[in-house]
């Protein structure tokens, strides 16, 4: 199956990362690549997943990511399948992975270092249903068609993005649903830059061309969070 560009490391814009972690601002760090005024390519390197881990799971994140609120809107099937593409260290996955508990997670990420991690976390935390994958730049590796793929804080990192979701389309299944969670325009107390956010509506605008229809849309505390099934 011939799917994805997969851009990882979406946590780190919503966490502000820099070369190194400290001051939270936005979701980027290690430097950043822009392709022109189209294109919000982040790319960062997170080679100690332990450190990233403390800063990615944070139970201050909780209270504006509404994880709870993002499970309920998503209504997903106890025996599903499910992507989640930029997984880092899990926040999202390991949520799903007990939401799913007769279906299957995969979450996945570039970074092989977090693919480590969230591997050994899903062990520890008994999570037989949670698989983790390292991806190449066009391809998220996933075995089979799932019935969600999960982008949180990821769509704006990714080059071509027409291009990418169209692919993307091989890899749900016929009833497959687009979930993209991402900032709102302007300047908030977490994420990126308001030079690195994409409106509700240039999203759906890209996926209209890319093939989908927006389904669903819902606020959160400081984020959009859209549904979208191919145009069959």
């Amino acid at each position: 199956m011939r799917s994805l560009i997969l851009i990882p490391l979406a946590l780190a814009a919503l966490l502000g990362c820099s070369s190194e972690p400290a001051a939270p601002e936005g979701h980027g760090a290690h430097g950043h690549a822009h392709g022109g005024a189209d294109d919000a390519t982040v790319r960062h390197r997170f080679e100690d997943a332990e450190r990233w881990a403390a800063r990615f799971e944070d139970p201050e994140r909780d209270a504006w990511q509404q994880p709870a609120r993002v499970l309920e809107l998503m209504e997903l099937p106890a025996a599903g399948k499910l992507v989640d593409i930029g997984a880092a260290t899990g926040y999202f996955p390991v949520r799903f992975a007990r939401a799913m508990p007769e279906g299957v997670v995969y979450g996945v990420d570039l970074e092989p270092t977090l693919v480590n991690y969230l591997t050994l976390r899903a062990h520890r935390e008994g999570l037989t249903n949670l698989i983790a994958l390292t991806c190449t730049a066009d391809d998220p590796c996933v075995p089979e068609p799932v019935d969600v793929a999960f982008l949180c804080d990821t769509y704006h990192h990714i080059d071509d993005r027409v291009a990418y979701f169209r692919r993307l389309q091989d890899a749900l299944t016929p009833d497959g649903r687009l979930v993209v969670v991402d900032f709102l325009p302007g300047e908030l107390p977490v994420g990126p830059p308001p030079g690195h956010k994409l409106s509700a509506e240039r999203v759906t605008e890209e996926l209209a061309q890319a093939g989908y229809e927006r389904v669903a849309e819902h606020t959160l505390t400081h984020q959009y969070l859209l549904v979208f099934r191919p145009r069959r």
